[in-house]
């Protein structure tokens, strides 16, 4: 399809989802039923609809995308409970409000302008800088895309970006307001300050007993024993019901020869490529290499180094370019070619290390392909070993004869509290479900509860068989907690007392080098503090007690660690003058810019949704993110 259009770019990655267009709508709320239209859409805007298979897509990439940050990837289920469908249905609805809007305007974009569009594109060049189709091919493919189903969805992302550009156009955040925040975020203070630290208001002893026991009647309930609670539990994984030892040699010969691609490494060189901004000079080059010069030698002459050149070690199918991969792999180790009219450009190759094909015998994998065979037949069997298991519960087996039957050990954890920690306050080791141990504190002793997923595929069953209460600890247990919780009191009472005081003193005139000579501190100093940049010891309180007032303001604060106290004097305030063609000026003028469009933006689409009527096929979403029971 592309093939009929013009050179064409705009990333695609980033506008066929979003554009300019979509948001943040985590706002959308709206629910209901969709009627009169097929099982396979999910929402429908006016005249436009969400397909399932799109919502299905998008949800997916959005999972995966999500997933990547937590590092693990997250069930359909996870994604749903975090409100992941309800951000790709609003994502996708506000694309089908701005496409219904674009059919009532009749807007159009040429096959010519398309094909620039798209051929302009970065995600879609090449080594040479170029638009290549191959890497289109590819960028398509792993993102699960036809190229039809791509130019489609491109055309309707330029006809949606013409409509955001009608609305949004080139709008500017006003120049006074942009003056007046960058003088608020670009001030700087300066300021004298103490330093009161433990240090400077002594060592404290430990309290009497007298003091002690009524500390302790006073905060009795902060050193209570919690709650603990143990439990029993059965845990079912695919590799708890996989047998390795009933796959066959034959099953494993078979599966070998299927998949013999993964056992065989092709041959691979270790390359370096030199290139050439002319046929000339790399002919020239060549001819030189031909005389006795090295490969070393010419990167020598071109202050080239192993950086610049190493291509790293590469089949010869990995190569985007077939006249190098030719000449590259018909070359001797260590030889170097002549010149090569490449793809992308003329260049010499040099071949540093050759690594031969070669196969791992079936001998050497038979167990781990026995083992991975038997893995996939458990994936497909824990469903119906949870079904069985899920029977046996429901007809009043315990947990001790369903690990009988199913040959299953039953495993009893440690007692734990309501944070997952043990007597010793160390976590204790607990199977790997989020939800286990706010399930354990929500039941009971002889309450059965509902299985729960745990790592990838794995189910867990348990039950509370042990409930420690809650307890007033006596003094003795818990003595040298109460002295420390004590002493770290007097100490915050201490700090507070003596930078009250030298605060007052400023207060009423004293010089702070006075203040600081009679209690025998130094009088430091911090310049260029800004709002919300700490530095050193100036926290967030200590920088808005810098900036409460003008210069002069005293105040005194924690340091940024809460260790300590500051006693500050405010000594100076510059405003830097506004230079709207300052970096920094430019890039908030930007974003502010992007922010006012958005939001005047997200308004119109919330405008037209409301206008065309949004309907939604809960069941269809249910569908895709897997609450569906039937």
């Amino acid at each position: 399809m592309l093939d009929a259009l013009r050179k064409s770019a705009g990333s695609w990655v980033a506008k066929l989802f979003i554009a300019l267009l979509i948001l943040s709508f985590a706002v959308w709320g709206i629910s209901g039923f969709l009627t009169g239209v097929g099982q396979n859409t999910v929402a429908k805007v006016g005249n436009s609809e969400v397909s399932l298979f799109d919502f299905d897509r998008t949800y997916r990439q959005d999972l995966n995308t999500l997933s990547q940050q937590f590092g693990r990837q997250l069930t359909l289920a996870e994604g749903a409970s975090i409100g992941v469908p309800q951000q790709t249905l609003g994502k996708l609805v506000a694309e089908a409000a701005m496409n219904s809007t674009a059919q009532d305007l009749k807007l159009g974009i040429s096959n010519e302008e398309l094909g620039t569009i798209i051929q302009s594109d970065p995600a879609f060049r090449g080594l040479s800088g170029r638009y290549d189709r191959n890497r289109l091919q590819q960028v398509l493919q792993s993102n699960g895309y036809t190229e039809d189903e791509y130019v489609l969805q491109r055309r309707k992302v330029a006809e949606r970006t013409q409509i955001a550009e009608g609305i949004t156009g080139a709008m500017q955040v006003p120049t006074a307001y942009l003056e007046a925040l960058a003088a608020y975020t670009g001030e700087t203070r300066t300021a004298d300050y103490l330093l009161v630290t433990p240090e400077t208001v002594g060592d404290i002893a430990d309290p009497s007993e007298d003091v002690l026991s009524t500390y302790f009647e006073e905060h009795k309930a902060d050193f209570k024993a919690p709650e603990y609670r143990e439990i029993k539990y059965i845990s079912l994984t695919p590799d708890d019901i996989l047998h390795p030892e009933e796959i066959t040699d034959q099953e494993a010969r078979d599966e070998y020869d299927r998949q013999s691609g993964d056992f065989f490494q092709p041959e691979r060189r270790r390359l370096r490529q030199m290139t050439f901004q002319s046929e000339e000079d790399a002919n020239k080059a060549a001819a030189e290499i031909a005389e006795g010069k090295t490969f070393g030698d010419l990167m020598t002459e071109r202050n080239l180094t192993e950086n610049d050149v190493s291509l790293g070690v590469m089949a010869k199918s990995d190569f985007l370019d077939e006249a190098l991969a030719d000449a590259a792999f018909s070359l001797e180790d260590g030889g170097t070619s002549g010149a090569i009219d490449g793809r992308f450009a003329t260049a010499i190759v040099n071949v540093q290390e050759i690594l031969p094909a070669a196969a791992k015998p079936f001998e050497d994998v038979k167990e781990e392909i026995k083992t991975d065979l038997a893995r996939d037949q458990a994936r497909g069997e824990i469903l119906e070993v949870v079904d069985e298991v899920e029977d046996a519960r429901a007809g009043g087996a315990t947990l001790e004869e369903i690990g009988d039957r199913f040959s299953i050990d039953v495993d009893t954890s440690e007692a734990f509290d309501a944070s997952g920690n043990g007597m010793d306050g160390s976590k204790v080791t607990l199977p790997d479900s989020d939800e286990l141990v706010a399930g354990t504190f929500d039941s009971d002793i002889g309450i059965e509860n509902d299985v729960l997923q745990t790592g990838n595929q794995g189910y867990l069953w348990y039950e509370v068989s042990k409930v420690t209460p809650t307890r007033d600890r006596p003094l003795d247990e818990v003595r040298s907690d109460v002295v420390a919780a004590w002493k770290a009191g007097e100490l915050e009472k201490r700090l507070n007392d003596v930078a009250e005081d030298y605060l007052a003193k400023l207060q009423s005139g004293t010089p702070i080098a006075d203040v600081a000579q009679t209690a025998g501190l130094d009088v430091q100093s911090a310049e260029g503090l800004k709002r919300n940049t700490p530095a050193d010891v100036f926290g967030e309180e200590a920088l808005a007690a810098v900036f409460s007032g003008p210069v002069g303001t005293r105040s005194a604060t924690p340091t940024a660690d809460g260790t300590g106290k500051l006693v500050l004097v405010v000594t100076g305030a510059t405003v830097p003058e506004f230079d709207p063609s300052s970096e920094e000026v430019t890039a908030m003028e930007t974003q502010l810019s992007q922010q006012m469009q958005d939001s005047i933006l997200g308004q119109f689409i919330t405008d037209r949704e409301n206008k065309a009527g949004v309907e939604i096929n809960q069941a269809a979403v249910s569908q895709v993110i897997g609450l569906n029971q039937n």
